[in-house]
């Protein structure tokens, strides 16, 4: 396909994709992105969905978006505004105005921009005038009704025909990127392999957008981003759920178990239910239960019965989870809880990003139930977090909350398929039929760990259940064995700190400025650092991956700044746990609780601030 054109090389660019929610953002996003990635850049998205199944059409309330930002060299955030920004309708102007940079180009189906949806979208005549984007490069192109041309000797009635517009607008991005058709008319070869004609469809679409783009001159120049240096390996476009599916499945086969996943599907969380039941073929057992309750029951008893015990929920499915987390945690037993965080609280936002459920996650149940607690940073290394809970929670017997959230459940990257070989070894601490009587809370020294007792093992029958026991398996209301079992567990899960990583500090590793961070915002901090640190600030930045228990070395990297400042989706709850741990330290803040992630601006400029305060 000919190029006249110009072309120009970029480093990194943010494309965003917005529409009705039954305009296809979202796979047309996945589609860019996958084709991005195929050619080797390094990738990050960001799906934004409306809360509801579906909301009034043509409404801003009803926008679906799909952001991707791709580059050349290492991208860690979605990106803070847009280079181009994709609207179907007056409702997509209205939602993304504000992001788009400052001469960016918009391209919007002019077709749409009728005076219903205008009104619709709270206009009153022209969307770009009233929002002052007449300076941009505005693409107003007739994308329905060129759909509805190409289309017209296929014999689809109206509606189908429609739904390809979304190719269209991708064949328009395809062509402004220098990106190839290839790999997506092979997914619709792929996906519509039953209904070739609808395959066809969207095909002739794709072509039809990439073809207008080539013929109007307000569509140069060309902007090229070469492919990022990354890793030899095998990569495959994958996010936050699919992660934390395959790395319980890989720890299941690195210690010779099955998995047995009982959940309740619950918005962010239900896509790693979704993966893991897929995998039958990889011997996962999966079962969906009536409600949480059940879920979280149905794999303390899979857990008992010597398998790779899992349930995932979000922040709601939590709350309802947290007696029968007390019961894993009284009869110790090795279990993975999941917990993909979304704005709270009651529903909330349940299609909103949010780390608000982290003292939930700490504190939430009765009595005194310590539970190991372990956040993800991307959707990435959502499988290495999973591995590695999963491994405490087998090694330890104890439950293991991972922590997520929606923004690393729906956001994908680039990941290299690590070979197993690579993995850290998993070694569940069975009990030995050979070593009678058998005691079942007898314990290892280094781990204080119990034995796992798997039923029909002949001399290995105990009692189990919620009530408290004494270490021969017996019910006890003795006083000071409730205190020294307590004790026990509390110190069980202190212990695990001596098999996690210490903090590490990017940036210098003393200075003025330390910014702290947890689990999913690390892209958006990491990125501020760096440019915080090229622009001559002296700033470092650490984040946790481990909350309870904390690092070992916390006191020792802290104590080299003067200022310690944490940032996080809530209103500051894990600068208040730093409280509790660390009180020889003071803590400033910096919180947003929006339902979005933070934006790199949002980081940057508070840090300025903060540093330039005397």
């Amino acid at each position: 396909m000919g190029r006249k054109a110009d072309v120009i090389e970029r480093e990194e660019v943010v494309i965003r994709f917005s529409g009705d929610s039954g305009d296809g953002m979202q796979l047309t996003g996945t589609l860019f992105s996958d084709t991005a990635a195929l050619f080797g850049n390094d990738v990050s998205t960001f799906p934004d969905y409306p809360a509801e199944i579906r909301a009034p059409q043509g409404s801003v309330g009803g926008v679906s978006g799909f952001t991707v930002h791709l580059g050349h060299s290492e991208v860690n955030t979605p990106g803070d505004f847009s280079d181009v920004l994709v609207a179907m309708n007056p409702a997509a102007i209205r939602a993304n105005a504000a992001w788009v940079k400052e001469g960016g180009t918009i391209i919007y189906d002019q077709d749409n921009f009728n005076d219903k949806n205008i009104e619709k979208a709270g206009y009153k005549s022209d969307p770009i005038k009233e929002e002052n984007l007449e300076s941009y490069n505005i693409i107003a192109a007739p994308i329905s009704a060129l759909v509805k041309e190409a289309l017209k000797d296929y014999g689809l009635d109206p509606k189908t025909v429609l739904r390809t517009k979304n190719m269209f607008a991708l064949g328009m991005v395809y062509w402004l990127f220098d990106r190839t058709l290839n790999y997506t008319e092979a997914f619709f070869d792929k996906k519509f392999h039953h209904k070739p004609n609808i395959a066809q469809a969207n095909k002739v679409a794709l072509r039809a957008g990439y073809y207008y783009a080539e013929t109007i001159e307000a569509l140069t120049p060309i902007y090229k981003i070469l492919p990022a240096p990354i890793a030899k390996g095998t990569y495959r476009n994958i996010n936050g759920n699919q992660s934390t599916a395959w790395g319980i499945i890989a720890a299941a086969e690195k210690a010779g178990l099955k998995v047995f996943i009982g959940s309740y599907p619950i918005t962010p969380a239900t896509g790693i239910l979704e993966e893991l039941a897929a995998r039958k073929d990889l011997g996962v057992i999966s079962f969906q239960a009536e409600d949480e309750i059940a879920g979280i029951c149905t794999a303390i008893g899979a857990s008992f019965a010597g398998k790779l015990a899992v349930t995932s929920t979000s922040g709601p499915g939590l709350a309802l989870k947290s007696e029968a987390i007390g019961l894993a945690v009284m009869t110790e037993l090795p279990l993975l809880i999941v917990d993909v965080q979304r704005g709270g609280p009651s529903t909330g936002l349940p299609t909103k990003t949010e780390q608000s459920d982290l003292l939930q996650a700490l504190y939430g149940r009765n009595g005194e139930c310590p539970v190991v607690v372990i956040a993800a940073s991307t959707p990435t290394d959502c499988f290495n977090f999973a591995y590695d809970a999963a491994r405490i929670a087998l090694e330890h017997m104890t439950p293991v909350i991972l922590l997520t959230d929606s923004y690393l459940a729906n956001g994908t990257e680039p990941w290299r398929i690590p070979a197993m070989k690579e993995l850290r070894d998993i070694k569940p601490r069975y009990a030995n039929p050979q070593e009678l009587p058998f005691i079942p809370y007898k314990r290892d020294e280094e781990k204080l760990a119990r034995s796992w007792a798997i039923p029909g093992v002949p001399g290995l029958q105990h009692r189990i259940g919620g009530l408290e026991k004494n270490t021969l398996g017996n019910v006890s209301y003795v006083p000071e064995n409730h205190e020294k079992m307590v004790r026990i567990r509390a110190e069980k899960v202190a212990r695990v700190v001596n098999e996690i990583p210490d903090l590490e500090v990017h940036g210098a590793k003393e200075g003025k400025l330390l910014l702290v961070g947890w689990g999913g915002s690390y892209g958006f901090i990491i990125t501020a650092v760096r440019e915080l640190l090229a622009e001559g600030y002296d700033i470092s930045f650490v984040n946790f991956n481990y909350i309870n228990p904390l690092p070992g070395n916390v006191k020792q990297v802290f104590s080299k700044f003067k200022k310690i400042v944490v940032c996080e989706l809530n209103m500051g709850q894990f600068a208040d746990y730093l409280r509790m741990k660390h009180q020889e330290f003071s803590y400033d803040q910096i919180n947003k609780i929006q339902g979005i992630p933070f934006t790199i601006n949002d980081i940057k400029e508070k840090c300025i601030k903060m540093l330039e305060e005397k």
